[in-house]
């Protein structure tokens, strides 16, 4: 087959979004511009103020095989291979999870209490359990420049991804990895343990959108036959790695805030904030030790 032809900008945007129109896609025009835009180095800004600037063929030919992937289902950051989150550029990797914008609710939840510590302490030290990316560790890093965080997970892949992303942000130096199946190989004390767990029942997977189904690694979605068994694990263990005041911020399902709330409060905890996603989903519970 013949290499495609240079095409100029405008035209390209309009025939990618048509494309993706046709496949199905949720939101075409936005997608179609992040393809084009990433494949073929150009900025919406360039789109509107020259449209006739001339794509090389090389970028039409990844473009069209971008499209191909979307059209198909897959999502449109993980053939970009990165996402923001908290204002950060994120790599994602097939072990991780793609951070969402709900997340950023459990960062804004503890981020005063890491600000706090920090100031008070001189540092504060954060544990982010099934770290995937990285994300809630490495923005927590990025707004507190005292705090410390040590990244845990069971995917050698995933703990790699963290590791480059906190490298390419230049938070190599305060984010460590530990590969661990939860509590089991960490050590030491910390001010605040973060998570965001699998939290959907194993009978629920099947019924997931086909993107978050297909695409996000399932380790990071099952949280067993009722989607609560991360949160009785670290209830149960989270106490022996606590300084005296610390903090524990999980990420729930949004029909779960009873039912995580009274694991906890057996295990001897007592509830600090309930916060809702941008959704007004329940999303975020915090709870303190003693």
């Amino acid at each position: 087959m013949a290499d495609p032809l240079p095409e100029a900008l405008g035209p390209l945007l309009r025939e990618a979004r048509a494309r993706l129109v046709a496949a199905g896609v949720g939101d075409p025009a936005l997608d179609a511009r992040l393809i084009v835009e990433h494949f073929s180095g150009t900025t919406r800004t360039q789109a509107i103020a020259d449209p006739e600037r001339t794509i090389d063929s090389n970028a039409i030919a990844a473009i069209d095989a971008a499209l191909g992937r979307r059209a198909g289902g897959e999502p449109v950051h993980r053939i970009l291979g990165y996402r923001e989150f908290y204002g950060l550029r994120l790599s994602l990797s097939p072990e991780t999870l793609e951070p969402r914008p709900d997340t950023e609710t459990l960062v804004e939840a503890v981020l005063p209490f890491v600000k706090a510590m920090a100031a008070r302490e001189g540092t504060c030290r954060i544990l982010d359990l099934g770290t995937g990316t990285g994300a809630i560790a490495l923005a927590l890093l990025s707004a507190v420049p005292a705090a410390t965080a040590t990244g845990v997970d069971i995917s050698a892949g995933a703990l790699a991804t963290a590791a480059r992303n906190a490298g390419e942000l230049g938070l190599g130096r305060r984010f460590t990895t530990v590969q661990s199946d939860w509590f089991e190989k960490v050590s030491g004390r910390y001010h605040v343990i973060a998570a965001n767990p699998p939290y959907i029942p194993t009978r629920d997977i099947g019924n997931l959108q086909d993107e978050v189904r297909d695409f996000d690694p399932r380790l990071a979605l099952d949280g067993g036959v009722d989607g609560l068994n991360p949160y009785r694990i670290i209830a149960v263990e989270a106490a022996r790695f606590l300084e005296a005041e610390s903090r524990i911020a999980v990420e729930i399902g949004h029909t779960q805030r009873d039912e995580v709330t009274d694991i906890f409060k057996a295990a001897g905890y007592a509830s600090v904030a309930a916060l809702r996603d941008l959704g007004g989903n329940d999303r975020v519970l915090v709870f303190q030790w003693g």
